[in-house]
C-alpha cells in the first residue's frame, strides 16, 4: 500500500508532517524554497528519495514568482540550488536532484524565463515519476531472494514515507505482499527520533503486514535465537565501492548480521549512489541537535549540561553487505565492478 509523503498542486507543495506521526496526519503547505528547506532540515519530510523530490519542487517554488531577465534568473537559480542542495548533507539524492534540474536549465539557451519556469516544474515532476518506477523495480529485485515464511529485520524507515510512495527496503515487503507470499518483519525503534516505531510500524500495520517492534538493543538476542533470516535496510548515500551511509545504528546491525551469518541487503535507487566518492570515508555525516537526545519529543531525559554526540548516520563497509537491491536488479560483490551498471545509468539520466 503506497504512502506518498508529498503532493504538488496549484503551485503548493504539500508535505505529510512526519514529525507528528503516528498520532496525527497533518499536511504542511510550502510555497517558497525557504519553507521547503525548513521542512527538510526539521525532518517534516525525510528519507533520501523524498527529500530529493521535495528539493526539486522547492527549486521551482524558489523561482515561480521571479520577474526579470534571463541573466538574473540564472543567478537566482544558482542561489536557490545552493540553498536547497545543502539543506541536509548526507543524503545525496537532494543535491543530485537539485543539480540535475540546474544543469538542465543552464543547458537551454533559447528559452524565455517563463519557459524556464515551466521546465523547472516539468523536471521536478519527472524526478517524482522516475522514483515511483525505480522503487517498483527495487521491490521486484528484492522479492527474488525471498524464501517462504521468512522473517526480515529493517532499521529506520525506508518505506513509502521516505520516497514517492512505495519505498526502497519496504518496497520488497509490499511486493511480496502483492505476490501473496507469507512473511513477517521486525522493525527497530530507531533512536533517538523513533522513525522505526513512529513511521515503519505505522506503515506496515496499516498495510496489514505482520510486524513486531523491537529496541535496537534486542537485535543481537533475536539473531542468536534465529528469529531473523534476512536484514533489509535503505540508504542515504552509497560510495563507488559499496560503502553505505544509512541511519545511525545500521553499522552495528550489519556487524551483528555478519556474526550470525545472516544476509544483509541494502535497497536503493540509482540516485542514491555517489560515484564521485571512492569510499565511504568521504561521505559527510550530519550532526544533529543535542536536544533530540536530551529532550526527545519535548521531555527532558538527560541532565542539564551533559555533552552529547548525535550523528544522524553511520557508514557500513561494503564487506558487510551481501547485495544491493536496485532498479537494475540484485547487484552482488565485487561491488567495485558490478555497481558500474548504475554509474552508467546515472550518466545517461543526468544527460537526459
Amino acid at each position: 500500500m503506497p504512502f506518498p509523503p508529498l503532493k504538488f498542486s496549484n503551485d503548493v507543495l504539500g508535505l505529510l508532517d512526519q514529525r507528528l506521526l503516528p498520532e496525527k496526519e497533518t499536511w504542511l503547505e510550502c510555497r517558497t524554497a525557504e519553507e521547503v528547506v525548513r521542512a527538510i532540515q526539521e525532518m517534516a519530510v525525510r528519507g533520501a528519495p523524498a527529500i530529493g523530490i521535495a528539493g526539486a519542487y522547492g527549486l521551482y517554488l524558489g523561482l515561480r514568482d521571479f520577474k526579470g531577465g534571463r541573466e538574473e534568473f540564472l543567478k537566482v537559480l544558482k542561489e536557490k540550488a545552493r540553498l536547497l542542495g545543502g539543506a541536509r548533507p548526507t543524503a545525496v539524492n537532494l543535491a543530485w536532484a537539485v543539480h540535475r534540474i540546474e544543469k538542465k536549465v543552464l543547458s537551454q539557451k533559447g528559452l524565455s524565463t517563463g519557459d524556464l519556469k515551466a521546465l523547472l516544474l516539468e523536471e521536478a515532476e519527472q524526478i517524482r515519476k522516475e522514483d515511483e518506477e525505480l522503487c517498483r523495480l527495487i521491490g521486484r529485485a528484492g522479492a527474488t531472494v525471498f524464501r517462504p515464511v521468512e522473517t526480515f529485520l529493517t532499521h529506520c524507515n525506508a518505506g513509502g514515507l521516505a520516497t514517492s510512495g512505495f519505498g526502497t527496503a519496504l518496497a520488497v515487503f509490499y511486493t511480496l505482499q502483492e505476490e501473496g507470499k507469507s512473511f513477517s518483519v521486525y522493525a527497530t525503534e530507531t533512536r533517538p527520533l523513533l522513525q522505526g516505531a513512529r513511521l515503519t510500524a505505522w506503515e506496515l500495520s496499516r498495510s496489514k503486514i505482520p510486524c513486531t517492534l523491537v529496541c535496537e538493543s534486542a537485535v543481537a538476542s533475536l539473531m542468536r535465537q534465529k528469529k531473523i533470516q534476512r536484514v533489509v535496510v535503505g540508504a542515504d548515500r552509497i560510495a563507488a565501492n559499496g560503502d553505505t551511509a544509512n541511519k545511525i545504528g545500521t553499522y552495528a546491525i550489519a556487524l551483528l548480521a555478519r556474526a550470525h551469518e545472516i544476509p544483509f541487503y541494502v535497497a536503493a535507487p540509482r540516485s542514491t549512489f555517489d560515484f564521485s566518492l571512492p569510499t565511504g570515508d568521504r561521505i559527510p555525516i550530519e550532526a544533529r541537535r543535542p536536544e533530540e537526545v536530551t529532550r526527545g519529543f519535548g521531555r527532558r531525559t538527560a541532565p542539564e549540561g551533559i555533552r552529547v554526540e548525535n550523528p544522524a548516520f553511520d557508514v557500513t563497509p561494503h564487506a558487510l553487505i551481501t547485495a544491493f537491491f536496485t532498479d537494475r536488479g540484485v547487484l552482488s560483490p565485487p561491488f567495485a565492478k558490478n555497481l558500474r551498471v548504475l554509474a552508467c545509468a546515472n550518466s545517461v539520466s543526468s544527460n537526459a
